[in-house]
C-alpha cells in the first residue's frame, strides 16, 4: 500500500509544475522558440540544453522540443548524442538521489514487504523498465527513482539508461534537423530501438556473468596413477 500512495506522491510531485508553469513554458519553447534561445547562448547552447533536459526531472520541460531544437543547431549526430547526454543525466540525478537514502528513509517511505515487491520487479523487469520508459512523459522519472530506492545494480540500471536515452535523443534530433513536420517516425524509432538494444545489451551481460564452464583434467597416458610401494602401508 506504501509503494502505491509513493507511486500516486511521486506522479504528484512530476506533474504539480506542469499545473502551475507548465502554460508559460510551453509558450516559451513552442514552435522555433527552443532553437532560438539555444542558439542566444553561442557555444553554451549545448550545457543549456543539456541543463534543460536535466531539469525535466521536476520541471515540465518538453523534452522532445529540447532535443529537436539541438538537432536544429548542431546537426543530427552532435545535436542527438547532446540530447541523449541530458535525458541520460536526468535519469541519472533521479536514481542517485533515491539511491543515497539510507535504509530507514526507504522502509519508512516504502515499508519492507511493499520494498520487497518492488526489489523483486527492478530484478526481473527492472532493465525493460528503464530502458522503454525513456521516452514517455513523467513515466521515466518514476521509473529511476524507484530504481535508485530498491537499490538496482548500477551495472544494470546505466546499460539500461543507455538504451533507452541514446535512440530517444537521436531520433528527436534528426527530426529537428531534417526540418519534418510529421515526428511519427522519430517517435517510433524511440520507442522501438531501446527495445532491441536492451535485448543485445541484456544477453552480453547475462553472458559475463555466466561462470565459466569447469575445466576438466584428462587422465594420466597411463590410466590410474600407480601407488608406491609404500601406500599400501596403513
Amino acid at each position: 500500500m506504501r509503494l502505491v500512495l509513493l507511486l500516486l506522491a511521486l506522479g504528484a510531485l512530476f506533474a504539480a509544475p506542469l499545473l502551475v508553469v507548465g502554460e508559460e513554458l510551453d509558450k516559451t519553447l513552442a514552435g522555433d522558440g527552443p532553437a532560438d534561445w539555444l542558439r542566444a547562448c553561442g557555444p553554451w547552447a549545448w550545457a543549456a540544453g543539456v541543463g534543460l533536459l536535466v531539469a525535466d526531472l521536476l520541471l515540465p520541460v518538453p523534452a522532445t522540443a529540447v532535443m529537436t531544437s539541438l538537432g536544429i543547431v548542431y546537426g543530427p549526430l552532435p545535436g542527438g548524442l547532446i540530447a541523449a547526454c541530458g535525458s541520460f543525466l536526468a535519469g541519472t540525478a533521479g536514481y542517485t538521489a533515491t539511491r543515497l537514502l539510507g535504509r530507514r528513509a526507504t522502509l519508512f517511505l516504502v515499508g519492507q514487504r511493499d520494498l520487497i515487491r518492488a526489489a523483486a520487479f527492478f530484478e526481473r523487469a527492472g532493465g525493460w523498465a528503464v530502458a522503454l520508459s525513456r521516452p514517455l512523459p513523467i513515466l521515466p522519472e518514476i521509473i529511476a527513482c524507484l530504481a535508485g530506492l530498491t537499490r538496482m545494480p548500477a551495472d544494470r540500471f546505466f546499460p539500461a539508461l543507455a538504451c533507452g536515452s541514446l535512440p530517444f535523443g537521436l531520433a528527436f534530433a534528426a527530426f529537428g534537423a531534417a526540418g519534418s513536420a510529421r515526428p511519427v517516425t522519430a517517435i517510433l524509432i524511440s520507442a522501438l530501438a531501446p527495445l532491441l538494444l536492451w535485448l543485445v545489451v541484456r544477453r552480453l551481460l547475462l553472458r559475463q556473468k555466466r561462470p565459466p564452464a569447469p575445466v576438466s583434467v584428462p587422465p594420466p597416458a597411463g590410466g590410474e596413477l600407480r601407488q608406491g610401494p609404500d601406500s599400501s602401508r596403513a
